[in-house]
């Protein structure tokens, strides 16, 4: 199995932007963590954690996406081959408030050749962003189903 790298992003206090976060937790409890599966929450504190990539092999994040004209709760798959044309490189991104395009800029920088190829985003529709510790329903059902989708995922390369 290729080590394996899973990132949550998200404010745990901006209600809906915090799934990232809950999809962590959600396969922390699952026991999905181990020697060849990482589980990163990115909350706020993402540059830390960048470092820890280096070493793995696949590459999946889990983020809240605002402004979609889709219902909260709507799932996009991102490919691979469009992620390296949303990649930022912006040198006034702050340390709390890194996202998923600027986090893989990073990435990229700090891993160079062992940077992998195989990548996955699972980008999840919200409205609120308030000021708030719950994510609504239609967003904590998404979330529920990317932690199926990744916990399929990786028990059926584990079990073959």
């Amino acid at each position: 199995m290729k080590k394996t790298a899973i990132l949550g992003f998200g404010n745990p206090v901006r209600s809906d932007d915090a799934v990232g976060c809950y999809v962590i937790d959600q396969l922390k409890e699952a026991g999905l963590e181990s020697e060849n599966v990482s589980l990163f929450d990115m909350g706020t504190g993402a540059f830390e954690v960048l470092f820890k990539l280096l070493g793995h092999e696949k590459i999946i994040i889990v983020d809240a996406v605002i402004n979609t004209g889709e219902p909260a709760g709507t799932l996009y798959k991102v490919p691979a081959s469009e992620i390296d044309s949303a990649i930022q490189d912006d040198p006034m991104v702050f340390l709390h408030s890194i996202k998923w395009d600027q986090a893989l800029s990073y990435a990229r920088k700090i891993m160079q050749e062992n940077y992998p190829d195989d990548i996955t985003v699972y980008l999840i529709s919200v409205d609120n962003t308030r000021m708030d510790i719950n994510l609504s329903e239609e967003v904590k059902k998404a979330g529920d189903k990317v932690a199926g989708f990744i916990k399929d995922a990786v028990f059926s390369i584990i079990n073959g």
